[in-house]
Order: structure tokens, then C-alpha cells, then sequence
């Protein structure tokens, strides 16, 4: 049960959505004796094969282009390591190439074509991410004027033409428009946290991003303390939802710093999402908690 605080509700392997397949194939890695990094990265990778709702892996949210790209990131909460790519193009296991990232780099976060390259040089093959679904979808997107995207501030006006736009002189700031974009099929993201028996902790997530974003576009993701956050010293949190407004607040950063002053995994969601809210009260988005003891939120 939630809140129970002892040793035998380790270990523990939770993640974002209904996502079930996932959540078993990161608990077989951690049976058969693999690492807490070994589960987060098969379990976001079985997403990415199974094409989870459509919003993680090949074949799904193609951007203004038509392209799928995807975006992921994992952390190792014993050395505070990330390894992060975004914007990655024509490789398929984009948690795989993150966790490279950690392993035969200094760096944290790569991106776009670069990491693609990274990706081919790391033995992962190039590979198409479209598919019949992200070419049906497009086209659809297309026939309706290009509804919804994530332009403003352009002539001609966004909300009735497919561009292509040029900025207005004259800036409006209004409160945007963002919650008619988003739903419960538009989630754009796996997020998992895994605590293994001795308390270690790693997280990770894996998206194919907003689908009709704007080529380039980076959400919360691949960004560590946004998408995920994981510290062996407390505990691992993950978050899902309108990556563009959630980036802004850090949240999964600041869920795990609530754990680590004690306060129970639900209660700490609970303070993040109402902070995000403060600011964008249409917002779409979620938090999931766990600490070290295996409490979960």
C-alpha cells in the first residue's frame, strides 16, 4: 500500500499511464538481476516498440513537417548522471542512445541531426519513423487548416491557415491556448521511475514530442528535473502532459526535493501540480512520485 514505509515494498518500478508492458518488462530486468539503469531503459524501450498510445516511439506525432522525431532521457540517481537526446531523427530506441550518452560521452544532452549521428556511430541503424498512421495523420492535419498548431503573434492569422507565417509588428500577450490541444490521447509521453531493493533509484522518459509541433521543438522530456528526476539520497519522480508549460517549473526536480524534506510522494504531486496551476490553471499534465522507502504518489 501507498505510504507503507518499509523494506519490503522495495523494489518498485512505476510509470506514467496505463503503460503495463512496460512496467513488466523493467520488473523482469530487475528479477534476472539487472541494474535499476537496466529497467528504466528496457522498460521505456518496450514503449517504444509497442508504440504506446501513439505518443512514444516511431510512427506517431509528426511535426509541422510530417516528420516524427523523438526526444528521451535517463538518470542514474547514485552519480546524478543524465543522458539525454531531443529532436533525434531516423533512429527508432532513442533511451538507448540517452543511456549512451551517459556511457561514452562527458555530456548530457545531445540533439537533432547530431545525435542522430552520435546514434550510427554508437551502432544503432538508421531507420524510417514514418508510418501509413503518421502520413494519415498529417494529411488530416493538413485538410483542416493545419488545426491545432503551435504558432501565435503571425500573419496570416494561425488559428485559420496553414501559413506559411510571418510575424506580426505588434506582439499581444493573452493567456495561450493550449488546453483544446492536449487530451488524454495526446499525452506525449512514458515516464518511469524504478527503486531498487537497496534504495537505488533511476529514471527515465521516452516521447515522440506535441504532435504538429514546430520542427526543432524541445519539450519537457529529454530536460532533467523536468521529465524525470532521480536521487538515491530520496527518491524519483517523472511527469507527462503540456511539456511546454511544465519545463517552465521544474517539476519533477522539485517533487523529489519535497521527498527528501519527508513529505509523503502524493502530497509532494500534489504541491507540483498545483504550483504549475498557479500559472496555467487549463493546463494538461501529471506527476508520478515514489521515495525510497517504495511510498508512491
Amino acid at each position: 500500500p501507498a505510504g507503507a514505509a518499509s523494506a519490503a515494498a522495495l523494489p518498485v518500478v512505476i510509470n506514467t499511464w496505463a503503460f503495463r508492458t512496460a512496467a513488466e518488462t523493467a520488473w523482469r530486468v530487475l528479477e534476472s538481476g539487472g541494474s535499476e539503469l537496466d529497467a528504466v531503459e528496457r522498460g521505456c524501450g518496450q514503449c517504444e516498440i509497442d508504440q504506446c498510445d501513439g505518443s512514444v516511439g516511431y510512427g506517431g506525432s509528426p511535426d509541422e513537417s510530417g516528420e516524427t522525431t523523438l526526444d528521451a532521457m535517463i538518470m542514474d540517481g547514485n552519480t546524478m548522471e543524465v543522458g539525454a537526446v531531443a529532436d533525434l531523427r531516423r533512429v527508432k530506441n532513442a533511451i538507448g542512445v540517452a543511456r549512451k550518452v551517459i556511457e561514452y560521452t562527458k555530456h548530457t544532452l545531445l540533439v537533432g541531426e547530431s545525435a542522430s549521428l552520435f546514434a550510427v556511430r554508437m551502432g544503432f541503424p538508421y531507420e524510417d519513423l514514418t508510418t501509413q498512421k503518421s502520413l494519415s495523420l498529417y494529411s488530416e492535419w493538413l485538410n483542416q487548416s493545419c488545426q491545432p498548431n503551435y504558432w501565435k503573434n503571425v500573419v496570416p492569422d494561425s488559428s485559420k491557415s496553414c501559413g506559411p507565417y510571418k510575424r506580426r509588428e505588434e506582439v499581444t500577450y493573452k493567456e495561450e491556448q493550449t488546453s483544446s490541444q492536449r487530451s488524454v490521447h495526446n499525452h506525449d509521453t512514458i515516464g518511469m521511475v524504478v527503486i531498487g531493493v537497496s534504495g537505488t533509484v533511476a529514471s527515465g522518459t521516452s516521447t515522440n514530442g506535441a504532435i504538429h509541433k514546430l520542427p526543432g521543438r524541445v519539450g519537457d522530456s529529454p530536460i532533467a528535473g523536468a521529465g524525470s528526476y532521480a536521487d538515491s539520497t530520496a527518491g524519483g519522480a517523472a511527469a507527462t502532459g503540456d511539456g511546454d508549460i511544465m519545463m517552465r517549473f521544474l517539476p519533477s526536480y522539485q517533487a523529489v526535493e519535497y521527498m527528501r524534506m519527508g513529505t509523503d510522494p502524493t502530497v509532494a504531486c500534489q504541491k507540483v501540480i498545483s504550483r504549475i496551476q498557479k500559472y496555467a490553471p487549463k493546463f494538461f499534465g501529471a506527476i508520478i512520485c515514489a521515495n525510497t522507502t517504495g511510498s508512491y504518489g
